[in-house]
């Protein structure tokens, strides 16, 4: 345990950054499954309105590094080649 105030300031911080991370990336998981899950129905409409809306938040995690910026790029790459093919 820390014994210098700013230390124990530092664990604060470190806990709540954590815990708002934790549901960022959370949160992309779950749009993510989401995206596939209309991928697998083959629901061009669903698929592509997901895509947008987990684009979206790839990027703001990208934004604040939460995600790298290549990861966030190459997840929304790889969806958006599903998303794609539905359409063709």
């Amino acid at each position: 345990m820390a014994n210098i105030r700013s230390a124990e300031k530092n664990i604060r911080k470190t806990t709540a950054r954590t815990a708002h991370n934790q549901t960022v990336k959370s949160r992309i998981r779950t749009l993510r499954k989401k995206v596939l899950a209309a991928v697998e129905k083959k629901d061009a409409a669903a698929a592509s309105a997901s895509l947008s809306e987990f684009a979206s938040a790839a990027d703001k995690a990208a934004k604040t590094n939460v995600l790298k910026k290549n990861t966030s790029s190459r997840l929304k790459s790889r969806l958006a080649l599903k998303v794609g093919a539905l359409t063709k």
